[in-house]
């Protein structure tokens, strides 16, 4: 090994949808591989002045060997759901309606730009 920590997160996002949180981090291996760790957290329990809350979680990690192969199919079942079911937001289920930054509505730009040209953009991840 390396002197690293194992397990070290090198990259992060998270996307906030009510009462889950989905985390997708890029992690290293013990042999120095790079993967992805996709994480859906899900509060299941409220917590109190005594109790935390309780969370769900599940994951999932992709090597990169598989990652353009799951990417790939990723993109063809998100093109599919949107065809078929264009997105109508439902906040009423959520705690409160997602706040829109300059920042995202930029972020949302260049998603759309990648969707039109079909390419798939993970940030600045190179591997």
């Amino acid at each position: 090994m390396n002197g690293k920590v194992e397990n070290d997160i090198l990259f992060s996002k998270s996307v906030k949808a009510g009462k889950r949180i989905y985390y997708i981090d890029v992690k290293r291996d013990r042999h120095d591989e790079l993967y992805l760790s996709l994480t859906e957290s899900k509060r299941v329990k409220e917590g109190t002045e005594e109790l935390r809350p309780v969370f769900e979680k599940h994951k999932i990690f992709l090597y990169r060997e598989d990652l353009e192969k799951f990417l790939e199919a990723f993109s063809d079942a998100a093109q599919f759901a949107i065809e078929k079911q264009p997105a109508q937001p439902r906040y009423a289920r959520y705690e409160e309606a997602p706040v829109v930054t300059e920042e995202v509505a930029e972020e949302v730009a260049i998603e759309n730009e990648a969707e039109e040209s079909n390419e798939i953009k993970l940030g600045e991840l190179e591997f």
